[in-house]
Order: C-alpha cells, then sequence, then structure tokens
C-alpha cells in the first residue's frame, strides 16, 4: 500500500469493490467515521474485503447515522491466499480477544476454538470472536480476514480431520515433548498444509495427549525449555511456523 494511505482509517466490507461503486456503510461504521473520527464528505478511506484487494474510497456522506463511500482506485492486488488452521482451547476473556487478534495478524486464515478438558470457557461469544479478526485486520493492513468456526470438542476434532483436512498436517504444541528448538522438526513439514493446536491453561489431559500422539496427521513439538501461557504460546508458536516454513520466508 502507498505510504500516503498508511494513515487513513481501514474498513473491512463484504461486498465486492471496483473503482465506482457507491456503497452505503453499515451504522458502526458511519458512527465510527462520523462521531468518533469526524470525517467530513470528502475524506479518504481504504476498503479491503478479504478478496479484491485494498481500494481508496472517498466519503460522499458522514454523518453520525449514515455514511456512503465512491470507490476510487485499488491500492494493493490481494496477496495469494494463505493457508494456515489455527485451532486452540478457549480462554478467558480479554486473553481470548489478544490471542484471535494475533492469530489473525500472525496470518492465521481459519480459526477454530476446540473444547478440552481443561478448557476454562465453553460458551464463546461468536460475534466478538468475528469482531476481533475484523479489528485486527482493519488495524495491521491484513487483506485476507480468517474464517471463525464454531466450537468443536477434541474427540470430534480428530473423528473429523482426515475426511475435513484431507493431508494437513497437525502440529501440536505439546508441553510434554522433549525440550527442544523446533526448527529442525518443522523443516520436515516445509511444502505441506499446516494446523496449529495450542490447548488450555494447564495443558491437555494425558488422556487427551495419548489420543493425539496416536494420530498419524498430529506432528508434536516443542517450544523450548520453559512453559508458556497459552496466549502467548499461540503467538511463538506461529512465529516460527511462519519464519520457517510459512510467508515469512
Amino acid at each position: 500500500m502507498p505510504r500516503a494511505h498508511k494513515k487513513l482509517q481501514r474498513l473491512f466490507v463484504d461486498t465486492g469493490l471496483s473503482a465506482g461503486l457507491i456503497l452505503d456503510l453499515d451504522k458502526n461504521q458511519a458512527n465510527y467515521l462520523g462521531n468518533v473520527l469526524r470525517l467530513k464528505p470528502g475524506a479518504n478511506v481504504i476498503l479491503f474485503n478479504g478478496r479484491d484487494g485494498a481500494w481508496l474510497a472517498e466519503l460522499t456522506e458522514a454523518s453520525r447515522k449514515s455514511a456512503a463511500v465512491r470507490i476510487v482506485e485499488q491500492t494493493a492486488q490481494q496477496p495469494a491466499p494463505a493457508d494456515l488452521w489455527y485451532g486452540f482451547a478457549p480462554l478467558k476473556s480479554a486473553r481470548l480477544d489478544y490471542m484471535v487478534q494475533k492469530a489473525t495478524e500472525m496470518g492465521a486464515t481459519r480459526i477454530q476454538p476446540v473444547i478440552t478438558a481443561h478448557t476454562q470457557v465453553n460458551r464463546l461469544k461468536m460475534d466478538r470472536l468475528r469482531a476481533n479478526t475484523v479489528e485486527a485486520a482493519e488495524q495491521c493492513e491484513v487483506l485476507q480476514v480468517p474464517d471463525v468456526l464454531d466450537e468443536i470438542s477434541l474427540s470430534d476434532l480428530i473423528d473429523a480431520w482426515p475426511d475435513a483436512h484431507g493431508e494437513r498436517i497437525l502440529i501440536l504444541a505439546d508441553e510434554g515433548e522433549q525440550a527442544a528448538s523446533p526448527t529442525e522438526k518443522l523443516g520436515e513439514l516445509a511444502g505441506k498444509k499446516l494446523g496449529l493446536l495450542i490447548g488450555p491453561e494447564g495443558g491437555f489431559s494425558e488422556e487427551e495427549r495419548t489420543l493425539l500422539r496416536a494420530q498419524p496427521f498430529v506432528f508434536p513439538i516443542s517450544l523450548g525449555p520453559r512453559i508458556l501461557r497459552a496466549d502467548t504460546a499461540a503467538v511463538a508458536a506461529l512465529a516460527v511456523i511462519q519464519s520457517i516454513i510459512g510467508d515469512w520466508r
């Protein structure tokens, strides 16, 4: 994206984008632009939808209750679609928000809550999770907003994996694995479709670890000599995956 556009407000919209198109923004976006940012007609914003790249748009209407834009020109092409599945045992509210936001920033393309024996939260606010992915994408110039799936039990995830995900490898961040750098092990997975699974605070139960490690598609790794909090482990694991065999290379 041109540096001249770096400070413009970015908005996610769920509609096709093309030059000359006039769009009505939703009430929340209108309120934010008109009431919070106090933008006036003629101001510029950047729009993206996860499919058509980023587009410069001009406000044609801006008030507390309504806003409309005219799309001017494309400022960035849509990158080639990434393919990194991320599963996690839900945490309590603030740290859950953080985890979902960071997964979006780190390039996860599918986010799957997984209910385990030690999961702290069993009922999720899915609208809030999805809103967090959009907010993170808007703030960090991410053009692909991940899909957020409804929660699933660990046993159902494992049972469905071969049919749902084919030959995708599920990387398991396992605190029971002998402490070591994951660099060499992850190198074995170059070119493969990948998923990552992070367990809850307190880790997986012994029964769950046994079940996971028995699956041919599960690839356990260590994240080093220290026990990490679940949200820290998520960022650390996504970072090493992206740097060693992902799109940071």
